[in-house]
């Protein structure tokens, strides 16, 4: 495989099948109203996390690499208060990424130099890309450790046997 496919492949596999997981699995771990705890006025909860990403993956991929219309309206992600359910933010952020995952999936990598705008900046689409799946990532960090904060629970996403790591997502 050319390196710009491995590009838009392994981004495909990083946001479904190894960040979604572990957002999820955070999810599944709180209750409602810990998803939406905040630790101060100036912190973001779970929930505005999950809405942030996936204001910002949209943004940058389906629109701004994929040319789909920009629909996001970046200040709600955060000033929202318990606004959506568990079960509605999952589904948010699962069709979400299955829209992204369709856009890279149809994106011919030759395009991966062109110039696009988002929010006001210029850059390649490989760089929208770069950016919004290392954005997706710092935030999952930030999710998961808001979640073992919370629970003081290990949640489980590695398990050792014999020196090898199994992923358990």
């Amino acid at each position: 495989m050319d390196p710009a496919a491995l590009f838009i492949t392994s981004s495909r596999r990083f946001l479904q099948r190894s960040y979604l997981p572990k957002i999820e699995r955070c999810m599944d771990a709180l209750s409602e109203e810990e998803l939406w705890w905040r630790p101060n006025d100036r912190s973001n909860s779970i929930g505005n996390l999950v809405l942030h990403l996936a204001g910002n993956v949209r943004q940058y991929i389906v629109s701004g690499a994929g040319g789909a219309p920009d629909i996001r309206m970046r200040d709600e992600e955060f000033a929202a208060h318990e606004v959506m359910t568990k079960d509605d933010l999952r589904t948010m952020l699962r069709d979400t990424l299955e829209e992204v995952d369709g856009t890279l999936a149809r994106l011919d990598a030759s395009v991966l130099r062109n110039s696009i705008t988002v929010q006001g900046r210029e850059l390649t689409v490989l760089e929208a890309i770069y950016h919004a799946v290392e954005h997706f990532s710092m935030h999952t960090g930030q999710i998961i450790y808001i979640a073992k904060q919370l629970k003081h629970v290990d949640l489980k996403f590695y398990s050792f046997d014999k020196n090898v790591v199994h992923r358990n997502y």
